[in-house]
């Protein structure tokens, strides 16, 4: 039954829709109903307010979401080449000479792959690296249901390129791409293909602009003295706030240099700073030493900037203090290890960039809003321990 209420549904719907990337029927049913019994509100908020396209099919239903800026965090966590990606576009171009449930091997795209390849040197499957690029692909092209095993298992061409597997492709292989406003070749780059988003949007595009940023990345920072997607939050902070907690299950936060959108609630379906990984720990001990450092002292933008050896001295002092409670892998790892570690995650989290000139670390506002200590018991129990031991 269809709901002209933007509900507690509707708004689990919108989060669901967020963290996807598409919705299908056939797995999950009682999801793509409720979803589809809310179309109708859902497309008013997300074109009134980011100006995204929500495409409802029989089949799946998808959030198409664009970003202002594309980032590292937002590809496919799996690949770890470029190759990943060149590999997995060729699948996709496999696809489109297939019909829906065709059945094929896997040696048969091997060799297409292969000839539509169009790196400046030729992809070779008796080399371990390559196969591995190709079992990522074919991992991610099955988790989202573009290619369904029928039988065998991928992993094993990873050691033996003779190895076989069955495959049909699905009804969603025609549907994973998105529509442009123009043919691909028109487009000189990815950041061209970003900037045509906006020639539907000139009339607010301010305002879809902050909505982006603001559902889509950790954090939005303000860059300059002069930024104006930053000035629009703080002007309009209150109106924002207000409408985001009526239609999500965030709150925002804003400060002088960040804003950002919180989670009350610890929630599966979620991607939230800071989870159950090991290197949270980390993050969080390092955080709080820089916190109380007095020697680095933050600029007019909040940003800090660090060489590799302060960084490290961080590391290794915050291991002095809170180490015992680390995993067996960080109380063991080098400094240089955790320290590589440890940028990687701040990195992704647009909590600390890296200068491309002198190669110093900038530590953004957002690491200067997280921090974690023991509780005092945890660090009298230590204490106790170590004078047993000792």
């Amino acid at each position: 039954m269809e709901t002209n209420q933007f509900d507690e549904k509707a708004e689990k719907a919108f989060g669901l829709l967020l963290e996807r990337f598409w919705v299908l029927r056939l797995k999950e049913p009682e999801l793509y109903q409720m979803i589809r019994e809310r179309e109708k509100v859902l497309k008013r908020y997300v074109d009134d307010k980011l100006g995204f396209e929500l495409i409802v099919h029989q089949h799946f239903i998808k959030l198409e979401k664009i970003p202002v800026e594309a980032k590292s965090w937002m590809g496919m966590q799996a690949f770890q080449e470029p190759r990943d990606y060149a590999i997995f576009c060729c699948a996709l171009a496999f696809t489109e000479n297939r019909s829906v449930d065709e059945q094929f091997l896997l040696s048969d795209i091997c060799e297409e792959i292969k000839d539509l390849y169009p790196g400046e040197f030729p992809l070779d499957w008796t080399n371990y690296n390559h196969r591995r690029s190709l079992v990522r692909v074919i991992k991610q092209l099955e988790q989202l249901s573009i290619f369904q095993s029928v039988e065998g298992e991928v992993d094993h061409f990873a050691m033996n390129q003779e190895q076989e597997v069955l495959y049909e492709t699905t009804v969603y292989a025609r549907y994973f791409m998105r529509s442009y406003p123009k043919d691909l070749f028109d487009y000189s780059s990815a950041d061209a293909i970003l900037a045509s988003e906006w020639e539907r949007h000139e009339a607010d595009e301010r305002r879809k602009r902050v909505y982006r940023k603001l559902f889509l990345s950790p954090v939005v920072h303000r860059e300059s003295e002069d930024d104006a997607d930053f000035a629009y939050i703080r002007n309009f902070r209150n109106r924002l706030r207000e409408d985001i907690e009526e239609h999500s299950q965030f709150r925002l936060e804003v400060f002088k240099n960040a804003a950002m959108l919180v989670a009350e609630e610890r929630k599966q379906e979620l991607t939230l700073f800071p989870d159950q990984k090991a290197i949270m720990d980390v993050a969080l001990h390092v955080a709080s030493v820089l916190r109380n450092e007095s020697t680095h002292a933050p600029d007019e933008l909040g940003t800090i900037r660090l060489s590799r050896l302060a960084l490290e001295e961080m590391v290794t002092k915050s291991r002095e203090m809170y180490g015992n409670g680390w995993s067996k892998h960080f109380r063991e790892a080098s400094i240089a290890t955790i320290t590589d570690e440890l940028v990687a995650l701040l990195f992704d989290w647009e909590m600390l960039e890296v200068e491309p000139v002198t190669n110093a670390y900038v530590m953004k506002p957002l690491f200067g809003r997280v921090t974690g200590h023991y509780p005092k018991d945890f660090q009298e129990r230590e204490g106790e321990t170590n004078e047993q031991t000792s």
